[in-house]
């Protein structure tokens, strides 16, 4: 039904909604999505990693583990994403080995939808340091001051104390930082990449649908934000605590 109804509309009205009820065109679209969902999911848990373990190490008494992230963070927030990603793509890959495809020929060790998904993990990466800092930063001394007296370690005290009352604190921070993780995963189209703007630019090259389709990225781009807002909203209001958080 769905497919006949779109059919009519662009026979009656030259509204060419083809992924509705062309399987090929749809079965790229759907293609696209999943590797976009893709790219989104496996980069916001990796710069959730590289975060906290950027903070615990920026934390740490060992003043070249501090150097290293201070270099980290300072160069992935201040060069452009897209240069980023080029740099590991045209630049570090040509360093890596190439595994034999089976069929006589050479394939690179990491495709392109794993170097989008390291330079996105990385660029989420650098400014989820800062952010999980500012909570920590954010949480009372004396708080911190009553663990150590009851003899919690360092990584205890991280764990057990610290890290949640930080994460109450940070997360509409870090709910604006991972929506604009989700948008920059846009930038996969420049090197290939068979996402969902790789694949509606391939639909409109050959439908002809540039309106339609543009529409579709759109609301398509909008739902995915809204799972996203909705799912860190409800784990922000999961960890509230009446009368301490801010």
């Amino acid at each position: 039904m769905i497919a006949s109804f779109f059919q009519w509309l662009n026979d009656t009205h030259g509204l060419n909604f083809s992924i509705f009820y062309d399987g090929f065109d749809q079965s790229r679209f759907l293609t696209g999505l999943w590797t976009t969902i893709h790219i989104c999911i496996v980069s916001i848990a990796a710069s959730l990693v590289l975060g906290l373990l950027g903070t615990w190490v920026a934390g740490s008494r060992s003043r070249v583990g501090r150097l290293l992230v201070r270099a980290y963070v300072q160069f992935f927030r201040n060069t452009p994403p897209l240069v980023q990603l080029s740099f590991f793509y045209f630049a570090v890959a040509q360093l890596l080995p190439t595994v034999s495809d089976g069929f006589g020929g050479q394939s690179p060790l990491v495709s392109g939808t794993g170097w989008a998904i390291v330079a996105f993990s990385l660029f989420a990466g650098a400014f989820n340091v800062e952010i999980f800092r500012a909570g920590i930063e954010a949480v009372p001394s004396t708080t911190v001051e009553a663990a150590e007296s009851l003899g919690y370690s360092r990584f205890k005290l991280y764990l057990h104390i610290v890290l949640p009352l930080a994460f109450r604190i940070c997360l509409p921070a870090l709910n604006n930082n991972l929506i604009n993780l989700v948008k920059t995963t846009t930038l996969a189209y420049a090197i290939g990449v068979p996402d969902l703007l790789y694949a509606a630019s391939q639909i409109w090259s050959e439908v002809f649908n540039v309106r339609e389709m543009m529409n579709v990225l759109l609301v398509t781009y909008v739902g995915l934000v809204a799972v996203l807002a909705w799912i860190m909203g409800r784990w922000e209001r999961a960890l509230r605590i009446p009368g301490y958080s801010t």
